[in-house]
């Protein structure tokens, strides 16, 4: 009898121990919505209908300047979830699929490590490979009801309903909340009737986001547990509309961020409830956040500072975001944000900030619509901007012109503000030993049986150098003409490449490297060659320059395959090749996704159907 009491008494305190140990853990609920910026009521847009988020806001903090590092899914969860910039291990292309190493645990395998039970309902899309079990459960039936007794959970519910692919209203939709004709269009949209509906069926898809989010919150309140918990929600990027997602001004990367705090909790909030943040913060800041206020030390290689709880840091000055292939479209920028500025660079300027993207051009009528203005010549300079090629530098002042429409970086002489936010910008692509400026199809060429972050990180990168070329070649100064010959012959591939990428941008001004570049259609690396391709096409070696791509789509990988295709449909666009020979260049090939999209785009007449 005795001895049964003692065991009676062992089991009831280990279950008080147990108890009382995840009563000192909280749970953690994140609510993620898809491709939306701050378009809530909570955020004081007065087209908005978000009862349910407005009240998580009432009873929690809103925080002004917080930002996806990337403006598009893959890119921005990759960063999230590895804790890291995409851009340092590698992972910021769209859809790409990239090893990191082995000793860089994702958050969530971090707090699974600590005792948390942690679930995803149930969206992945991460650009990372080799992690078979970042969660505890992870489908559309997750949930943090099926942990242990007692257990802390971490628990993702993410809602598609803003998704770009829910912009077009279902066929046969007539009625609105807001009237097409009395929607309030941002200043660099056309005045278009379908963009028009569209942006009033966003709106409706908003409402029914928010609806979502308040099911997921009320659930919690009924199982008794929003006094333990901490509810975050957030966009996963920004705006699902054309110009937003896939931009890295402020309207593609500025997300909302709503965090209710437990009372028990409450010293953890730099403000008290129903008031604003006005800190910066990005993603990788998410996790440390969560560290930080779960009791668990952050790994080293985590990049991102925590904004919550007694161990909170100094708010930051600046934060970084980067931007690259987006779908089947190469592109290149990286921006500082500060609380009044955004500066960007762009490393790609010969190529426009909307190019012929499949995915939206195929589900949005307001994107379709938008380019049609612009062929037709009905957009003013503004709305026109998006499908130009763009500035090599871009500075905006975000309290005086919140749509990013005046770049100050164009206007006068050197603006001092420019060259002190690019030396930031440099510094921290330079510590971060930022992968970027490797061109995609090399980087297995490169990194070997390596990870690229690994290969980045040794003294085979010459990163500062790269900096300096990829600068003077995306400013298109012609007096460095010669340098760019030089470095034509460099030993390291990713110089030859920014050396050839200068003359490029140059176009018909590069015609005195017209040997160089002819040269380097015999480069060992695929990426050279394609953009010694382009250039030549500029001073009229459009027969070499031909042949040189048609022996990367033979021989390349599918990512020097997709660069070829994209340089191939530009000088298509730019009358270098006609398009009946185009067509017929890719006519029988077989190539992989997202290259078979150019290919599609092509063989229809450079024309999504």
């Amino acid at each position: 009898m005795l001895r049964h009491l003692h065991i009676l008494i062992l089991i009831l305190s280990i279950a008080f121990t147990t108890a009382v140990h995840a009563a000192d853990r909280p749970n953690f609920l994140w609510v993620t919505s898809e491709d939306n910026s701050p378009y809530l009521g909570c955020y004081g847009d007065a087209q908005a209908q978000t009862p349910n988020l407005d009240k998580l806001a009432s009873e929690g903090i809103r925080f002004r300047n917080f930002f996806a590092n990337a403006p598009v899914c893959s890119a921005a969860r990759s960063t999230l979830i590895a804790g890291m910039y995409g851009s340092s291990l590698g992972i910021q292309n769209h859809r790409s699929k990239v090893a990191i190493p082995d000793s860089f645990k994702t958050y969530p395998e971090v707090l699974r490590a600590a005792g948390y039970y942690c679930t995803n309902n149930s969206k992945t899309d991460y650009n990372i490979v080799g992690r078979n079990k970042i969660w505890d459960e992870s489908s559309n039936k997750a949930h943090y009801k099926n942990r242990k007794p007692g257990q802390p959970f971490f628990a993702v519910f993410n809602f598609t309903s803003s998704h770009e692919s829910q912009v077009a209203p279902k066929a046969g939709k007539t009625t609105f909340r807001i009237p097409p004709e009395k929607i309030v269009l941002p200043p660099y949209h056309p005045d278009e009737p379908d963009i028009r509906r569209d942006w009033a069926n966003y709106y409706d898809q908003m409402t029914i986001m928010d609806g979502q989010v308040g099911a997921v919150i009320d659930e919690l309140k009924r199982a008794g547990l929003a006094e333990d918990t901490f509810i975050f929600y957030y966009g996963d990027h920004g705006g699902a509309m054309p110009g937003g997602k896939r931009s890295i001004q402020d309207r593609g990367t500025r997300v909302p961020l709503v965090v209710r705090i437990p009372g028990k909790w409450a010293k953890a909030s730099p403000v008290a409830a129903g008031q604003w943040v006005d800190d910066l913060a990005t993603f990788v800041d998410l996790p440390p956040t969560v560290f930080n206020l779960a009791g668990i030390e952050t790994p080293k290689n985590y990049q991102g500072k925590p904004f919550l709880g007694e161990g909170r840091t100094a708010p930051r000055d600046e934060v970084f975001m980067h931007r690259g292939r987006m779908d089947e479209r190469y592109d290149f920028s990286r921006s500082v944000r500060t609380q009044n500025f955004r500066y960007v660079r762009n490393y790609s300027p010969h190529r426009p900030w909307g190019q012929n993207y499949s995915y939206p051009f195929q589900v949005q009528p307001s994107m379709r619509a938008w380019y049609a203005s612009f062929e037709a010549g009905r957009c003013n300079e503004a709305q026109a901007a998006y499908w130009k090629p763009k500035a090599a530098s871009e500075l905006y002042a975000i309290t005086t012109d919140p749509f990013e429409l005046a770049n100050l970086a164009s206007k006068g002489p050197q603006n001092p503000k420019v060259a002190e936010l690019h030396q930031h910008l440099v510094r921290q692509m330079t510590e971060t030993r930022d992968t970027g400026f490797i061109p995609e199809g090399m980087v297995p060429r490169l990194a070997g049986d390596k990870t690229i972050y690994d290969y980045a990180q040794s003294n085979a990168y010459p990163i500062g150098d790269i900096i300096s070329l990829a600068d003077i070649a995306s400013d298109a100064q012609p007096e460095a003409l010669p340098e760019f010959i030089k470095l034509l012959k460099h030993e390291h591939p990713v110089m030859r490449y920014w050396a050839a990428t200068g003359c490029l941008i140059l176009k018909d001004k590069a015609a005195p490297a017209k040997d160089a570049l002819l040269a380097a259609l015999a480069d060992p690396m695929a990426d050279v060659r394609v953009v010694a391709a382009e250039a030549l096409g500029y001073i009229g070696e459009t027969e070499k320059a031909v042949a040189a791509l048609q022996g990367v789509l033979r021989d390349g990988n599918v990512y020097e395959s997709l660069a070829a295709l994209n340089t191939l449909d530009f000088m298509t666009g730019a009358g270098h090749v006609p398009l009946a020979r185009a067509q017929a260049m890719v006519k029988d090939l077989k190539l992989a996704e997202p290259a078979d999209r150019i290919q599609k785009f092509i063989l229809d007449g450079r024309k999504w159907r």
